[in-house]
């Protein structure tokens, strides 16, 4: 058993009584100690807001409202890991919840050893992701990991929770040539298939607003057939 689970808080968002206390009993056997249930929206919100939890699992169908709305809600503030539990499975759904901040996408039903492997999966990522120096700071810019900010010459840059992930990513590989399947796989959480549309997009509305000149990139250069990086040198 992984020991770093037992000081993790999970918080499940799902108005299944049955499945709030499945999940519970299977994470609980994986060593998990902290676990936090909600029945609505709302009492998740709250139950995020005070108890701080290491990820969540959201139910996309809930009494008061969706789960996107609640994940986009949680988005405002945090990028804690959010995995979408949800019976429907089209493939617009999926988008739309990853498009909203999600972290990774289960389909009931499921089974539920699956979804505490794919927990201690985001945890694991999420650790490795977060540097235990929370200030990075290069040539003009300034991030703030715990207050979700970027600085460009002391101007806080309007980033959204994807376009932040991503180039924190980066600035923690500076220099480095990361292919768009590590883009994928670290800052989506997902295999890159189907997402090539999906990171070009975010890098393009990235460099809108990291660029001095967009059509000129200078820090974030596509490295033909390889991937992007993210050119770090003092300025």
């Amino acid at each position: 058993m992984e020991t770093f689970v037992k000081e993790k808080k999970i918080l499940i968002v799902d108005d299944e009584e049955d499945l709030l206390k499945l999940l519970s009993t299977v994470l609980m056997k994986e060593g998990f100690k902290n676990i936090y249930t909600a029945e609505t929206g709302e009492k998740g919100l709250k139950l995020f807001k005070s108890v701080k939890p290491d990820i969540i699992l959201l139910d996309i169908m809930l009494p008061d409202k969706e789960g996107y709305e609640v994940c986009k809600k949680i988005r405002e503030t945090s990028m804690v890991p959010i995995l979408f539990l949800s019976a429907k499975s089209e493939e617009m759904d999926k988008i739309l919840g990853f498009a909203l901040g999600g972290d990774d996408y289960v389909t009931k039903p499921f089974s539920p050893k699956e979804v505490s492997y794919r927990v201690k999966a985001q945890l694991r990522r999420n650790s490795i992701n977060i540097s235990k120096e929370k200030n990075l700071s290069f040539g003009s810019f300034e991030i703030n990991e715990e207050k979700m900010e970027v600085k460009k010459n002391g101007m806080i840059l309007e980033l959204k929770p994807k376009e932040l992930k991503l180039f924190l990513y980066m600035a923690k590989h500076p220099n480095q040539i990361i292919s768009k399947e590590r883009i994928c796989d670290e800052v989506w959480g997902e295999d890159y298939i189907g997402f090539d549309n999906t990171i070009m997009v975010h890098i393009r509305r990235l460099r809108e607003k990291i660029e001095d000149n967009p059509s000129k990139p200078k820090y974030i250069l596509n490295i033909k057939g390889l991937g992007y990086k993210l050119v770090v040198k003092d300025e």
